[in-house]
């Protein structure tokens, strides 16, 4: 019996690549209902399902692929203990993000970064880019990873509070948690907000929670914020007006919207779907694209992206904010 899988319809690339080895319906976020996954062997989607008992319990799920870094949308304990296998697509668009954090810095700070201190909370698939990237163009950069610090050895790493008093610009490339020896849920918050020393940039592409909203307005009406960037925010798609109104560069979620980066998390999603049931290989429409470039230019990166129009739609219909990112025009990365 042919397996059924159900694939969020935003999810781009995948239109006639299962076709060939499953019944496959494409569904929007909202139409993902328990009853629909009730005879579905397996999902692929984004973070706008909610992958939990609710939608899950009593159906033939045994697999699921999300096309995206993260996994805060799925119950994987709730998943593991009722035998669903999960998968995400970690680093899939990881030097878009690199390319959003870098084009909104030149975009504040112009084109001569020399000098300026670049402060990376997370130094992982986008962190391990964006430091790359930024000393290649003459900032000073330091990384802030306690886990990564617990297990390789501090050398390469400062604490947080030595970002908070020398950063120029703050950028967090963190996952969120709110448990362990490292929480990062509002690891931006009060306390670490009140102890900056150069009124820095700050900039948000990681996770809404990571950033604690109210806080981070005080600090921008206070001016101990100089400049905000916030692409992933609290409550989406209910998003704060008031901070809206007072970051530089505000955007609907997108910092990662390549077509690379997409292409990267399809052909991913769809790999470990076949790897899983044992399927034939399935080709997708557009070929698996290469991994970031060693360095950038300024050119390169200011030709391939600038977040003013982004914010501009933003502003302009902020109750538009899932539309505007399920509909968004797919950029191109920088090539070097």
């Amino acid at each position: 019996m042919a397996l059924n899988i159900i694939v969020e319809r935003n999810v781009p690339f995948l239109r006639g690549s299962l076709e060939p080895v499953a019944n496959v319906s494409y569904l929007a976020p909202g139409e993902i209902t328990p009853e629909a996954m009730r005879h579905t062997d397996a999902l692929i989607t984004r973070t706008r399902t909610r992958c939990d008992e609710a939608l899950l319990a009593g159906s033939d799920c045994r697999f699921i692929a999300s096309a995206t870094i993260g996994l805060d949308h799925v119950d994987v304990d709730w998943c593991r203990d009722n035998g669903i296998t999960v998968c995400n697509a970690p680093g899939c668009n990881a030097p878009a993000v690199a390319q959003y954090v870098m084009a909104s810095i030149i975009a504040i700070h112009g084109h001569d970064l020399r000098g300026l201190t670049l402060g990376v909370v997370g130094a992982g698939h986008v962190g391990s880019i964006v430091l790359r990237w930024a000393s290649a163009l003459g900032m000073r950069t330091l990384a802030c990873d306690p886990p990564r610090a617990e297990a390789e050895g501090s050398g390469q790493f400062c604490p947080l509070e030595q970002i908070a008093a020398v950063a120029d610009i703050i950028t967090f490339h963190t996952p969120l948690t709110t448990s362990g020896d490292y929480p990062t849920f509002h690891i931006c918050g009060s306390d670490f907000l009140s102890s900056l020393r150069r009124q820095p940039t700050v900039i948000n592409s990681a996770r809404g929670a990571v950033v604690d909203t109210p806080a981070l307005i005080d600090a921008l009406e206070s001016g101990t914020v100089g400049h905000a960037v916030i692409d992933c925010w609290e409550k989406e798609p209910d998003i704060d007006r008031r901070l809206l109104e007072l970051a530089d560069i505000a955007t609907p979620h997108i910092a990662g919207y390549s077509s690379q980066g997409k292409a990267r998390a399809s052909h991913m999603a769809v790999k470990a779907l076949t790897r899983y049931f044992g399927l034939p290989e399935c080709k997708l429409s557009v070929p698996m694209p290469a991994d970031a470039p060693q360095q950038v230019s300024i050119e390169s990166i200011t030709s391939s992206y600038s977040p003013e129009a982004d914010t501009e739609a933003l502003r302009k219909s902020p109750e538009m904010f899932e539309a505007l990112r399920n509909n968004y025009n797919l950029r191109s990365e920088p090539l070097s």
